[in-house]
Parts: C-alpha cells; sequence; structure tokens
C-alpha cells in the first residue's frame, strides 16, 4: 500500500484541478466582531464559503451519521492554529471541537502558557464525528484532507499544533510516530502557507495515559518559547 503522505499530494492535486466548492465567494458573515479591518473580513468570509463546502459535500458516512458540523472554534485572526482528530459525542451536539473532558483538559494546557480560546484557533482533521468515536479511516482522512489545507491556508498560523497521531500523519506523513515526533519543530509548506509545526500528543490520550503529561508539558513550553522568539502577541 503506498504510504498516505504519496496519496495526499495526489489527492490536493485533484482538487486543485475540479473541486469548484472550494472557489471563495465574497459573503461575510456577522459572528465574529464587526470592528474588523478588510483583511479580516475577508478571512472570515472565505472561512464561511469554506464552512459551506464542507456543509455541501456529497456521499459522506461521516456526514450522513453526524447531528452537526463540527468547523472551529476560538479567534480566526490568532496566530497559533491547534488541529485535532474528529469531533466526539460532546462536539458532535454542541457543534463546537474540544468541549468534552479532552477539550477541558486541552484549556487547562492552554492557560498554563497564558492561552485560551480566545488567543487561539482550534480545528480538527475531519469535521464529522466518526462513529463511536472512533479513528478516522485513512478514505475519510483524503477526503478531508483538501479542506484542512484550505483552512490553514485562511488563519495563516504562524505556529500550527497538531495533537494525537491522525493530525501528525495528516500534515507531515504516515511514517512519522506521536511518541518520536512530538516536541520536535518542523517547517512545512501547507498548500500556499508555510508554517512552524510542532506534534504534540492529544488530550484524550494524556487521559488515558496521564503519566505522559510530562511530555506535554515540555511541548507547551517549546511553544510558549516560540511565541516569544516570533514575537507573537498573545493579549486580545
Amino acid at each position: 500500500m503506498k504510504k498516505i503522505n504519496t496519496k495526499l499530494i495526489k489527492l490536493i492535486k485533484y482538487y486543485t484541478l475540479i473541486n469548484h466548492n472550494l472557489i471563495f465567494d465574497k459573503n461575510a458573515i456577522n459572528r465574529y466582531d464587526k470592528t474588523l479591518n478588510e483583511t479580516n473580513s475577508d478571512k472570515i468570509s472565505n472561512l464561511d464559503t469554506l464552512k459551506k463546502s464542507i456543509l455541501n459535500l456529497k456521499n459522506c458516512n461521516l456526514k450522513k451519521k453526524a447531528k452537526n458540523l463540527v468547523f472551529s472554534d476560538g479567534n480566526p485572526s490568532s496566530k497559533v492554529m491547534i488541529v485535532g482528530e474528529g469531533p466526539g459525542a460532546n462536539e458532535d451536539i454542541e457543534g463546537l471541537p474540544f468541549v468534552g473532558r479532552a477539550g477541558q483538559l486541552l484549556d487547562k494546557m492552554l492557560q498554563a502558557i497564558n492561552l485560551d480560546r480566545t488567543k487561539v484557533y482550534i480545528t480538527n482533521v475531519v469535521n464529522y464525528r466518526p462513529p463511536e468515536n472512533r479513528k478516522p479511516s485513512e478514505e475519510e482522512i483524503l477526503r478531508y484532507l483538501p479542506f484542512l489545507v484550505k483552512h490553514i491556508e485562511i488563519i495563516k498560523p504562524k505556529i500550527l499544533v497538531l495533537l494525537g497521531s491522525t493530525a501528525l500523519n495528516s500534515i507531515l506523513g504516515s511514517e512519522k510516530v506521536i511518541s518520536k515526533a512530538r516536541g520536535i519543530w518542523v517547517t512545512k509548506q501547507i498548500g500556499s502557507w508555510k508554517t512552524n509545526v510542532i506534534a504534540s500528543f492529544h488530550p484524550a490520550y494524556l487521559m488515558r495515559q496521564p503519566d505522559q503529561k510530562k511530555h506535554s508539558w515540555v511541548d507547551l513550553k517549546m511553544i510558549k518559547k516560540k511565541l516569544e522568539d516570533l514575537n507573537i502577541k498573545i493579549d486580545n
């Protein structure tokens, strides 16, 4: 079987050629601060169009069995973007990522380095809940990857945090193992955007393996230092 990253490259090229649902329009949404400047207004409009393109996705088993689209949470103007695996039961009900027990742990992790949901932007590899909270299949990851790439291109994060093996493998390739890849900065070109990428354990995994929290704390301190090195202001 070909490695997933080879398939991802081919699929991205394919979607670039034929997926007209990802062509953006200029319709704005009003759920964010109306004092945003023109650049950020364009960003919000592009996010709204991306969301609609996912809502209009056809023949998706995840979509058929889920209650809600789980698109994102947080501040779209943030320079820190967090990518998890996929929605769970609580996220499916509320339509927001990381709102269950794992989300509560994520909030505590962010608070430890003076971040919160008003200072970061959060999404997942897949936007609909896999049944029984199972891991997304390779086919599902491949199908949603063009949307994730476009999501990253729109947000333009200076720091991209990948939580768990699914997010890690989707962006950096299937040969990566989370236990060895975490805590290492990688400069990565993702679509048209180049950013600083770091992987860490998913909060759900930390709940099952609390002894691994010490490693996540190291990763969090690395993120804090990178914020300082890049002179990224995290105040609202």
